[in-house]
C-alpha cells in the first residue's frame, strides 16, 4: 500500500479531470476519470450519499430503496446544500450491505490505477436529523477501509474532528480536508496525521491565513467551489 507524500502539491479535480499544474505531485479526481500520469492519485467516492442530480438519485430509488434514508413519514432525507440524497447506514445488515456496493466502486479506483481512496461524506449524520449517529459513520467506514487495504489502496478521512480519535480503529490513513482553516480544524487535522493532510481552501483569505500557519506542515490548495476544470469561467487554483 502506497502511502500519500507529506506536505505534497496538490489539485483537486472533482469538477472534471485535466492536466495537473507544474510542481504538483498529487490529484483527487472522481472515480469515473482516470488517473493522471505518474502522480499520488486519489478517487473520490460520494460513499455516504448519493451523487447530486436527478440521475444518481434516481437509480438509489430504483435498484436499492431500502438503503435511501428515510423519515418517520417515509420521506427520503436529503443533503439540501447539494441535494444528494443520504444512505442509510443506521442498521449492521444495511451497512454490509451498501459495502459491497461502495466495495465494488472501490475495487474500480484500484483496477484504473488509483493510489488511494476518499470517501465522501462521512459526517452525514449531521444532516440526518438524528437518525444516525457517529457510531454509524465510523462502523460502515471501518467496512470501507477494510475493502480499500484490501486491495491495497490508502483510504482518507474526509473533513469532521468528531472522529479523529477513532481514525486508527477506523482504519483512516490520512486525510482530505475541506476549509480546515476557515472552522479552524487544522491543528487537530495535522497532529492526528502528522502532516498527512490535503487540505483544500474556498475563499482567499482561509487560504492565506492557512499558508501563513500551516504551509510547511500540511498541503493547502485553493480551488472553487464548483472545482471547474482549467480553462471553463470561474476556475480557480492555488497552493502555497
Amino acid at each position: 500500500m502506497r502511502q500519500p507524500p507529506v506536505n505534497a502539491t496538490f489539485d483537486y479535480q472533482l469538477g472534471g479531470p485535466y492536466k495537473p499544474p507544474a510542481k504538483v505531485r498529487a490529484v483527487s479526481r472522481d472515480r469515473t476519470a482516470d488517473p493522471a500520469p505518474d502522480l499520488y492519485n486519489i478517487c473520490y467516492v460520494n460513499a455516504f450519499q448519493a451523487q447530486p442530480g436527478k440521475e444518481a438519485a434516481r437509480w438509489w430509488q430504483r435498484e436499492h430503496s431500502d438503503l435511501v434514508l428515510r423519515d418517520k413519514k417515509g420521506r427520503t432525507v436529503v443533503d439540501e446544500d447539494w441535494q444528494e440524497p443520504l444512505l442509510d447506514i443506521s442498521t449492521r445488515k444495511k451497512r454490509e450491505a451498501l459495502a459491497e456496493i461502495v466495495g465494488e466502486w472501490i475495487d474500480g479506483c484500484a483496477d484504473a490505477g488509483f493510489d488511494a481512496v476518499e470517501p465522501d461524506n462521512l459526517d452525514s449524520y449531521e444532516r440526518s436529523d438524528g437518525l444516525l449517529t457517529t457510531d454509524d459513520a465510523a462502523a460502515f467506514a471501518r467496512l470501507l477501509a477494510r475493502r480499500a487495504h484490501s486491495q491495497g489502496l490508502a483510504i482518507a478521512q474526509k473533513n469532521t474532528t468528531d472522529l479523529l480519535d477513532r481514525r486508527e480503529r477506523i482504519g483512516f490513513d490520512f486525510a482530505v480536508t475541506e476549509e480546515c482553516a476557515h472552522y479552524k480544524e487544522c491543528p487537530d487535522f495535522t497532529s492526528a496525521y502528522d502532516g498527512k493532510v490535503f487540505d483544500i481552501e474556498y475563499v482567499t483569505k482561509d487560504f492565506d491565513a492557512a499558508c501563513r500557519a500551516w504551509g510547511k506542515k500540511l498541503s493547502v490548495t485553493l480551488r472553487d467551489r464548483d472545482v471547474r476544470p482549467a480553462g471553463e469561467d470561474g476556475h480557480v487554483y492555488r497552493h502555497c
